[in-house]
Formats: structure tokens, C-alpha cells, sequence
């Protein structure tokens, strides 16, 4: 994915302040937490589309839907102070129209589903939204990124697929949110397979990490994001790369676990990240995690690889008050995990 290549000192700067450099990495494939251009801000100096004409009144619902399902770079111009743009429906990323999609907030502009619906969705795999291979569920394109951007009031719940991702739903190609914050999301209550309050993702090209770098993910006094399982991220067979980012207050609600208790809906796994599959990473670099809940497994983080042939990771990073009330690993507070090993975690502090 293209970068901004005057970014890249200042996001190598924090890797080497949370003691994650190059040399500073575990012993497995694409070591996490050095220098990757993947993971920086994309060009936006050439927008496809500009919402807005410098009024907060310009900047519509319907005028962000529209230009999103246009494809191609979307920024905004909608006066000098911040903005709460509600949409109307989900904003639909068409697989034929890419194969960068970008929305940047310019750190001024907030999307709120209005506490009744998703705001963004990309799914490769759903013909409503243009097959373009054969291969649906490995397909590089579309390759999206929010950045600078908010999110607020997303609600997946009952939605298909799964209800899930309650902010971003996003099957295939690639994903990746920088710089962005995501507030009071939220997906179906219950279910041992859903997931994702604030992100959901599926089936990222070749098994390449989604990344979510310098984000935030809920705040305290009920600005927390909450599903089933993963109150802020979810994800089945995905790597993740999360870099110098904050969980705060994030819950995962369902009962009864995954397989589901008999007697019981299932889910209630993974606080803050929840991760299920086979032979994949999820990376933690210069992260906070604080009062993160789970009614099962994992209040900070729950991590399955089915096959343990996985890695969980986590350098520079505090992971501390994130209660488990089910279950979770000993010796490592608020995680449940399951994988190659243990959990690798280097200059880090996990505390109850």
C-alpha cells in the first residue's frame, strides 16, 4: 500500500521508544514492530473525491456515502472546526472501484452510525458489491485505509454478515486504520462467532497483517466499544499488527465461551482484540490496554490458533486492569492464549 514517506522517521522514532526496533523482535516471519512502510499514512494530496465545500452544512451523510462508494481517495473540507458527519446507511466499498480506498478525516471529522447502523463496509466475497476474481477470499484489492479520522455509534447488531464489526466490517484485500478513534461501537450482545465492536476483518491478501497504528479504541465513562467478543477488534485466521495505540474500557459481553456452554448463547471472549484460526500473528508494539472487560476469556486479549501453530506478541507495551471473569492464562493477567508457545512478550508490563 503507498506511504507517506515523511512520516517514517517520526513512526520509526516511537517503534524505537517502546524498545521495538528492528533488532528487537521475536523469532518468527515478519517480525513485528520494525520499520514497514504498510503501516504508515497514505497519500492523500491527490483526493478523488473532496466532501464538502468549507461549511459543516456541506458535509452530508449522503454526500460521504456517495463518495465513498465512488472509490478512490476521499478528504473533506468542511470549515475550520470539527465535524459530526451522521450517515444515513452504510458506506459501501465496491470491489471494482479501487484499488486504494482511502478516507481522511484531516483529524477534524467524525462518522457516527447514529447508534443504529454500520458506517463502512468491504466485503470481496459479496456479489452485491462486484466480484472481481475468482478468489474472493485472496484478493489484494480493495486496499483500504481510514485515517485521521473518528468513529462513533456504530451498530452492527442484526446486521448481515454475522453482526458484526460495528464501526467497519472488512472481508478480503487489504485494511489498515491510522490515526483513527473509534468510541461506543457496538455488534450483536451474544454468539460464540461474532465479534469486533468497533472492526471486524476477514481474509486479508497472502495472510499479510491488518494494521491499526496509533489509533484509540474507547475512553472511560461509556465511550468503550463492546460485541460478543472482541469489544474493539475481532478476527478469524487474520493477522494483526497494532502499534502504539490505546484500549480503554472495551468489553466483551456474550456468555458462554466458544464452543458455547450448553444452555448458553456463547461468546464473551476478548475484552479488548479477539483472535481465532490457524497460523497467524497479532503484534502489539507501544500499546495500552486498561479496563478492558471479558464475561468469559481474555479481558485484554483473547488468542486462539486452533492448529498452535500461532504467535501472540507484545513489546513495549502495559496491558494492566483488564479483568477476565471466566478464564485466562496463568502467569500472564488478562489474556487467555493459545498458540505456537507461550506468548512472546518482551520490555513489557501485564498486571492485573
Amino acid at each position: 500500500m503507498a506511504a507517506h514517506g515523511a512520516v517514517l522517521s517520526a513512526v520509526t522514532a516511537l517503534l524505537l521508544a517502546a524498545g521495538c526496533s528492528g533488532s528487537f523482535h521475536p523469532p518468527i516471519p515478519s517480525a513485528p514492530c520494525q520499520e514497514d512502510p504498510g503501516a504508515l499514512l497514505e497519500d492523500v494530496s491527490s483526493a478523488t473525491t473532496v466532501v464538502g465545500t468549507g461549511t459543516p452544512a456541506s458535509c452530508t451523510g449522503a454526500a460521504f456515502v456517495a463518495a465513498v462508494e465512488g472509490g478512490g481517495v476521499v478528504t473533506f473540507d468542511c470549515g475550520p472546526d470539527p465535524v459530526t458527519i451522521v450517515v444515513p446507511r452504510t458506506a459501501r466499498i465496491f470491489n471494482d472501484r479501487g484499488p486504494r480506498v482511502v478516507i481522511d478525516g484531516g483529524g477534524k471529522v467524525t462518522l457516527s452510525g447514529g447508534g443504529v447502523t454500520r458506517i463502512l463496509y468491504m466485503n470481496t466475497c459479496d456479489p452485491a458489491l462486484v466480484w472481481t476474481t475468482d478468489h474472493c477470499n485472496d484478493q489484494d484489492t480493495p486496499q483500504l485505509t481510514v485515517q485521521n479520522v473518528t468513529f462513533v455509534d456504530g451498530n452492527a447488531t442484526g446486521l448481515a454478515p454475522e453482526g458484526a464489526g460495528g464501526a467497519i466490517f472488512a472481508r478480503g484485500g487489504r485494511f489498515k486504520a491510522v490515526n483513527a478513534r473509534f468510541f461506543r461501537n457496538v455488534c450483536d450482545p451474544t454468539g460464540p462467532d461474532v465479534g469486533g465492536g468497533a472492526i471486524r476483518v476477514f481474509d486479508q491478501w497472502h495472510g499479510l497483517p491488518a494494521y491499526v497504528v496509533g489509533s484509540t479504541f474507547g475512553a472511560t465513562g461509556g465511550d468503550g466499544n463492546s460485541c460478543s467478543n472482541g469489544g474493539a477488534l475481532s478476527s478469524i485466521g487474520v493477522s494483526w499488527t497494532i502499534l502504539n495505540s490505546v484500549f480503554v474500557g472495551n468489553s466483551a459481553i456474550g456468555t458462554g465461551a466458544n464452543p458455547a456452554r450448553a444452555g448458553t448463547p456463547g461468546g464473551g471472549s476478548g475484552g479488548a482484540v479477539y483472535g481465532d484460526g490457524n497460523g497467524y500473528t497479532v503484534a502489539l508494539c507501544g500499546v495500552s490496554m486498561t479496563g478492558n472487560t471479558a464475561r468469559e476469556g481474555g479481558g485484554a486479549v483473547f488468542y486462539v490458533s486452533n492448529d498452535r501453530s500461532g504467535h501472540l506478541w507484545i513489546g513495549g507495551s502495559t496491558l494492566s486492569g483488564n479483568p477476565s471473569a471466566g478464564f485466562e492464562t496463568p502467569g500472564y493477567p488478562g489474556i487467555f492464549y493459545e498458540g505456537a508457545g507461550p506468548p512472546i512478550v518482551r520490555g513489557s508490563t501485564l498486571a492485573p
